[in-house]
């Protein structure tokens, strides 16, 4: 399908990106012409991932305190005036365990980071949509492969991304009277910092209690596959993406 081929500014808002797969989303975007607001905990990380881009704006955002999540939404009405697009990435991996294992307040941060946290970002993400003119936009959720299918000991982690695919659809639909898609994206063994030991070095846990080193592929090729989602024109939305290094454990038993 081809990509939109409006000109006028658009405006995404990318969490989590100070490191990883945010980072490189946001300089995917920037390089295609779009004013970036660069939402993560940390203003450092942020700025190493502007690098000076004149369309790159800093909004230092723990995306689990509610005033902070309606801070950075206040800042895109008051400053930039609309919004196209909410890339929902941030997130956490969690605690390594069985459900029997996990402590009950690791539990808890973990839904608060990957679950509450995306939540309300697209609520702010949503009422901003529906309040300007023209109204409308997409919200793209960064899942997981976890939302298909556990590693070992993930049962934080998989739990949530699991939630955020019930999140996503519920968007999408209460969405449809106002022109605002969601769509989910699920990305496996993008080479990030995070996932040094999967390609390399220990190698990740199989479910036979082995390990074993596994395919990575360029992280900015998942970036590519977030613009392709958030260029399509408004008749044409991507409700579920699966992007994986070929050849992972992913599908079939290995």
């Amino acid at each position: 399908m081809p990509a939109s081929t409006d000109q006028s500014p658009k405006t995404t808002v990318i969490t989590g990106a100070g490191s990883g797969i945010g980072r490189a989303t946001a300089r995917c975007f920037l390089d295609a012409g779009y004013t970036v607001v660069l939402a993560g905990r940390r203003r450092a990380p942020l700025e190493e991932t502007a690098d000076g881009h004149p369309q790159a704006h800093l909004v230092p955002t723990d995306t689990t305190r509610p005033d902070d999540v309606e801070r950075l939404f206040d800042y895109v009405r008051s400053e930039l005036g609309h919004l196209n697009v909410l890339f929902n990435n941030a997130g956490t991996f969690g605690p390594a365990g069985a459900v029997d294992e996990i402590p009950l307040d690791e539990w808890e941060q973990t839904v608060a980071v990957n679950l509450t946290g995306s939540m309300m970002c697209a609520a702010g993400a949503v009422r901003l949509m529906k309040s300007q003119n023209p109204q409308g936009g997409r919200i793209i959720n960064n899942g997981s492969i976890a939302a298909h299918a556990p590693r070992p000991l993930s049962a934080a982690y998989t739990t949530t991304k699991h939630a955020i695919t019930g999140l996503t659809k519920s968007i999408d639909l209460d969405g449809r009277p106002y022109g605002i898609t969601c769509g989910q994206i699920d990305i496996g063994n993008a080479a990030t910092a995070l996932m040094e030991n999967i390609g390399s070095g220990t190698g990740a846990l199989q479910p036979d209690g082995t390990r074993r080193t596994e395919p990575t592929f360029p992280v900015e090729e998942a970036a590519g596959a977030v613009l392709y989602m958030a260029q399509l024109p408004a008749s044409a939305s991507v409700g579920s993406m699966v992007i994986t290094a070929s050849g992972m454990p992913f599908i079939g038993r290995g």
